[in-house]
């Protein structure tokens, strides 16, 4: 015991000492303004954190299935105006208030609790947030509704003092009944997926998800009233089996890819002690969905745009009023966006007045001391908005690699960093492509291990162009029938010749690979057939690399960077002591 002891992680030493269940009480004395890394630990389980570099605090609200009240909604807006509080959406259809002051702290936990919220494991080595499609039992798509299942499951682990903080690692979960998902569930840790088997519908269950990896089909079937039992044998067997030695290590992926799922699933059966049948057919399709939404008794949904997941008291306030009005509900998404659900008229008084609905921004610098960028303010003019909303092309935007904007589980993805690499120090970013993120087929590939800000627009309206030119309904679409099957090495060569010559060479058009040409000399015959005067083919020789290198350093390096563009950056590297956390 005292080896084993010796061995765990800094954090399930506390645990040890002291679980979070049994520390709660201290917060009534605790002094906000003189917290030691231990209360970090565990106020983190209740939903309290430090997250700005002003060191003010956060509280992170758990609204299950992203449904609220107006009367909850209003508490909220009021509490948020009187204490000049930040009011963001999470990806989890969760909500966080910003820049608590330290001497609020308590009062405001206790606040929000009183009002049929809870902030209890919304952060920590907790089951999470459990996500479901904002369309749950009301769309068009909808087979089966979740939302009583999602509350039998938190019933179980909401404030059970043996779960509270004491499970190896965060376990996110995702369900849906819907045919049609507005994000995709694949990067969840665990996800229960519409599925049909032998004409019954039911679910499907995935395993090992989370924001740089794809669930994978753990070949299971569950009937509706079987997915909770099986959900409480899940967590036991990851809190009984989970790893909880390095930290970086201690994810549900992890312990499968140590164990394998086949043994892994062994364990869930000695704790289901009941036999499931083998996976059924995915009923998961592609849909766009636009600002209006029909859905079932001739009833109709309007998606509110935040900006980039920020939302003032005064907008919550006003769609709580309208909300009441038209007797409708008000919904929180996993992409960022409010929705009135149940109107009966496809009309309402708002007008959109961002781009965002596809896009995913993490909280970003503003709120967070490890993003590199401001995501919510750069994206809005980074990006081009219109055009990708026009496209419902699905962006995702992390400030850094922990992926809280889930790059690599949409169209387009970009983790912001800082770099040397084209002169003065300034943001940069690295860019993937090509998730299959629908079916959870794969995630995205990194296409840029870093391009600096000011030509990340021109880099995604080239690529916009070549969609458009593909005829393909969507960029998923697009990914899956032309940019994979190309190399990242050649997409990105191809990327930088065509903006070094401000023309476009088509992708689609080129002649597809034979089975009997090798992939590199294949690719390098379509670089000389694009670009036959250009100077860096003859620096192609075996590889991509020399030729990459000399267009980025032609097209992308400058002695000092531009200060409109890349603001300096007032802090650290990403400590040893995030990655911990």
């Amino acid at each position: 015991m005292e080896q084993t002891a010796r061995k765990l992680n800094k954090r399930e030493r506390h645990k040890m000492a002291l679980s979070p269940f049994e520390y709660y009480p201290q917060i009534e004395t605790l002094d906000f303004n003189a917290i030691s890394e231990g209360d970090e630990f565990y106020l983190q389980d209740f939903g309290i954190f430090t997250a700005s570099i002003q060191e003010d605090y956060t509280l992170r609200l758990r609204i299950t299935a992203g449904r609220i009240t107006t009367a909850q909604l209003r508490e909220i807006s009021k509490i948020a105006d009187e204490y000049s509080l930040k009011i963001i959406l999470t990806a989890r259809a969760g909500i966080q208030l910003h820049e608590v002051k330290s001497e609020d702290v308590l009062h405001l936990h206790k606040m929000i609790n009183a009002l049929g919220i809870s902030t209890w494991q919304t952060f920590g080595d907790n089951v999470r947030n459990i996500v479901t499609d904002v369309y749950d039992g009301i769309g068009e798509t909808s087979v089966i509704e979740t939302y009583p299942i999602i509350l039998q499951m938190q019933e179980y682990f909401l404030k059970n003092r043996d779960l509270v903080g004491m499970l190896p690692r965060r376990i996110s979960t995702g369900i849906s009944g819907n045919r049609t998902n507005v994000t995709s569930f694949f990067a969840n840790d665990i996800y229960f997926a519409l599925a049909i088997r032998e004409g019954r519908y039911g679910f499907n269950v995935y395993m090992g998800g989370k924001n740089t990896e794809i669930a994978q089909n753990a070949d299971i079937f569950l009937h509706s009233e079987e997915v909770v039992e099986f959900f409480i044998a899940f967590i036991e067997t990851f809190n009984t089996y989970g790893l909880r030695f390095t930290r970086t290590r201690t994810r549900l992926f992890h312990l499968l890819e140590e164990i394998g799922m086949e043994q892994f699933l062994g364990y869930v059966k000695e704790k289901y002690q009941k036999q499931w049948e083998k996976a059924g057919e995915l009923i998961v399709e592609k849909r766009d969905f636009g600002e209006y939404e029909s859905l079932k008794a001739d009833k109709f949904a309007f998606c509110y745009e935040t900006d980039f997941g920020r939302v003032t008291p005064d907008e919550l306030i006003e769609i709580a009023s309208f909300a009441e009005a038209t007797e409708s509900e008000v919904r929180l998404c996993t992409d960022h966006n409010l929705y009135l659900v149940g109107l009966s008229t496809p009309d309402v008084p708002f007008t959109n007045r961002t781009y965002s609905k596809t896009v995913v921004a993490c909280a970003g610098s503003e709120y967070c001391p490890y993003s590199f960028w401001n995501i919510k303010d750069d994206a809005s003019y980074l990006l081009p908005l219109e055009k990708i909303r026009d496209r419902r092309i699905q962006i995702g935007i992390s400030g850094c690699a922990k992926g809280c904007g889930r790059h690599q589980h949409c169209d387009i993805g970009l983790i912001g960093l800082r770099t040397a690499q084209f002169g003065a120090t300034e943001k940069g970013a690295r860019i993937y492509i090509g998730a299959e993120h629908t079916q959870g087929l794969s995630v995205g590939r990194e296409l840029f291990e870093m391009a600096p800000l000011d030509h990340i627009k021109s880099i995604i309206e080239l690529l916009i162009i070549e969609f458009d030119q593909s005829g393909c309904e969507s960029f998923e679409s697009f990914a899956s029938s032309v940019l994979n099957i190309y190399t990242t090495e050649f997409l990105s060569l191809w990327i930088l010749g065509s903006l070094e010559h401000s023309s476009v060479q088509s992708l689609y058009a080129l002649q597809k690979n034979s089975l009997e040409t090798e992939v590199f000399e294949h690719e390098k015959e379509l670089l000389l057939q694009c670009f036959p005067t250009s100077s860096f083919i003859a620096l192609i020789d075996d590889q991509f690399d020399d030729a990459k290198r000399y267009l980025i350093k032609g097209l992308w390096s400058k002695g000092q960077s531009d200060p409109q563009i890349a603001p300096s950056i007032q802090k650290l590297l990403v400590s040893k002591k995030y990655w911990e956390l």
